[in-house]
């Protein structure tokens, strides 16, 4: 392959619009292709091509801003085609038959992508957009450059194409780039068909950037799996450090009449604890949010224990490490993925998952004093507690009743804790559904003065 790529059925003798006669010799290399792919078959190899994805038809709409596709790299799609058009009309006429649903399943394969779009004939015409596939050095920049930084890898995995890897190789067609062609008796270029089909492809880069590197000839697999060994070289180089070496077999030598030559010191424990390998989706393998948040526990875990000889978590019983755990992952409760992991952390300690959500309000608050407070009524001696309600009233604050170590009103609580802090809860008036809120703190007229915004 050329390091500039190649482009599927090049034609450089009609560069402003596809050869159709050659079309004959293009349908001659596909039944020799589906010669070849039936007697694979024959021969007992897989069904399965990751390069050949179809998508069934979509239902169009519109982004916010009145363009067809929501996505910066959805919309520099249809910009290439859109700038190097000879006929806004027919641009037009495209869209409409996209919004109206007149393209049907798009299958896309490197370099090509095919779909039957209906027109004002009862048979469908057969159009596609052909554009070039990088060549190996293209590839070998752009996973580089995505395996240097962690970041890219987790907003590829989201579904998310950084400006910075576009940049690296071109990723994304620009004018000039995008060849259409269509069975349609129509010369235009594109024809309305074709623009059609490239209308919604956008869509399908909206929803899965992996189908843009389709197009340019990697399948998913191959990309994630490349991008795994590739970070994986990357963190080794990083936290390899320069440390004197002893050969084993010098080491393990017989001695006779001295001693055995000693073994280098051992390694210094790292700064911070170590990243957890990129775990990219598979239907036969576990969730890969809940392998993330497991491998970077681990990691933190083993990383304080080599540095202090203490294990922080090794205290706490199943359900506090279950609260932690979810404490510990940012916007919890506020996604697909965070909903799935408070369910299953919940279901597998038979509490629900409002249970959980309220203890990871009390973690957050207080950390273990906190889920304490929470979930441990008690007597607290006299002291600090009977002199709260004193101070609180001296406030200019609602009388609060006592009960145990809480004082509450009709939508505020005070909660002291064992550890000597006062934590504040807030509830609808008068339905005893009591929130962790606020600051833990000593004073309790501080506390119920951030509760109220004073």
């Amino acid at each position: 392959m050329s390091p500039h790529g190649t482009l599927p059925g090049d034609r450089p003798d009609r560069p402003d619009r596809p050869d159709r006669p050659d079309r004959a010799r293009f349908a001659g290399a596909g039944a020799r292709a589906r010669t070849r792919s039936a007697a694979a078959r024959t021969a007992g190899a897989p069904r399965h091509d990751a390069r050949r994805r179809t998508f069934p038809p979509l239902a169009p709409r519109e982004a916010p801003d009145g363009r067809f596709a929501a996505t910066w790299w959805g919309n520099a799609w249809v910009d290439a085609l859109e700038d190097t058009a000879l006929d806004p009309a027919r641009l037009a006429r495209g869209k409409a038959y996209a919004q109206r649903g007149h393209v049907d399943a798009i299958t896309v394969t490197p370099g090509r992508v095919v779909a039957y779009v209906h027109g004002s004939r009862p048979r469908p015409y057969r159009a596609e957009i052909r554009l070039r596939t990088l060549g190996d050095d293209d590839w070998e920049r752009f996973l580089d450059k995505a395996a240097a930084r962690p970041e890219h890898i987790a907003a590829l995995l989201d579904k998310d194409v950084p400006h910075a890897l576009e940049a690296v190789t071109g990723l994304l067609p620009a004018p000039g780039d995008l060849v259409p062609d269509c069975t349609c008796p129509d010369d235009g270029y594109p024809c309305k068909h074709a623009a059609a089909l490239c209308y919604q492809a956008a869509r399908l880069l909206d929803e899965d950037p992996f189908v843009l590197f389709l197009m340019r000839g990697r399948d998913e697999q191959e990309l994630l799996a490349d991008l795994t060994r590739r970070n994986a070289v990357h963190a080794a180089a990083e936290s390899a450090p320069a440390l004197p070496t002893v050969l084993a077999r010098a080491v393990l030598a017989p001695t006779t009449g001295h001693a055995p030559m000693p073994l280098p010191p051992p390694f210094p424990a790292p700064d911070r604890p170590g990243r957890p390998a990129v775990f990219p989706a598979d239907p036969e393998a576990p969730d890969p949010l809940a392998l993330d948040l497991l491998a970077g526990e681990a990691a933190a875990r083993a990383h304080t224990f080599l540095t202090t000889g203490h294990d922080p978590v090794a205290a706490l019983n199943p359900w506090q490490d279950a609260v932690r755990l979810a404490a510990a992952h940012p916007g919890s409760g506020l996604t697909a993925s965070t909903r799935a992991l408070y369910r299953d952390l919940a279901y597998a300690l038979d509490r629900t998952p409002t249970d959980l959500a309220r203890a990871v309000a009390a973690w957050r608050q207080g950390g273990v004093a906190g889920l304490a407070a929470l979930e441990e009524p008690w007597d607290p001696p006299a002291g600090p507690f009977d002199r709260a309600r004193p101070a609180l009233l001296a406030a200019d604050l609602p009388a609060f009743r006592p009960w145990r170590n809480r004082l509450s009103t009709a939508s505020l609580q005070l909660r002291l804790g064992r550890d000597g802090l006062w934590y504040g809860y807030e509830s609808d008036t008068d339905r005893e559904d009591w929130w962790p809120r606020g600051t833990p703190d000593a004073d309790p007229v501080g506390v119920i003065t951030d509760l109220l915004g004073r």
